[in-house]
């Protein structure tokens, strides 16, 4: 895995995030798209199911954001998460995204958001050593184990599908 020496902005901002909660994970950028959580896998080396998606949802009655931090093989049951978000949702849009990530999609990290979002892990995550995650751009990543998805973002772990 070749890996870039300086991290364009987007990454460094999360490499910042994850040094403020004084977790050890290091930021990658790689030479290969990481967009996909198949790209990812082929980049990185490991399994799909060990690629953490950031999947950004919108309450249709509220407006808010919801993330799903879901494994690579997994479907989010969009019922589902609709009852436990309480409202019904629906996907939301690249601007929508940006706005309340900070990031655009396929590059969407788990931490070092732009304002706190109502946050979902998938549990089927836990089963892993160790997980990677998008790192702000469709090229950066980081290596993390499962149950620092969970003090990045005080997330909730349910079952997504």
């Amino acid at each position: 895995m070749k890996v870039s020496e300086k991290l364009q902005s987007s990454a460094q901002k999360v490499q910042e995030a994850l040094t403020a909660l004084g977790l050890p994970c290091q930021v990658v950028e790689l030479p290969a798209s990481t967009r996909t959580a198949q790209e990812a896998a082929q980049a990185i080396g490991c399994t799909v199911a060990q690629i953490v998606k950031s999947l950004i949802f919108r309450g249709t009655r509220t407006g808010k954001p919801i993330l799903v931090l879901a494994s690579g093989v997994n479907r989010v049951n969009e019922k589902r998460l609709g009852e436990m978000a309480g409202e019904p949702i629906g996907k939301a849009d690249a601007d929508f995204v940006r706005q309340h990530t900070g990031f655009a999609i396929g590059g969407v990290p788990p931490v070092g958001h732009s304002t706190p979002i109502e946050t979902y892990i998938d549990a089927d995550l836990l089963q892993y050593q160790e997980i990677w995650a998008a790192a702000g751009t469709p090229r950066a990543v980081f290596r993390l184990i499962p149950q620092d998805l969970q003090k990045m973002n005080h997330g909730s772990i349910v079952s997504i599908q």
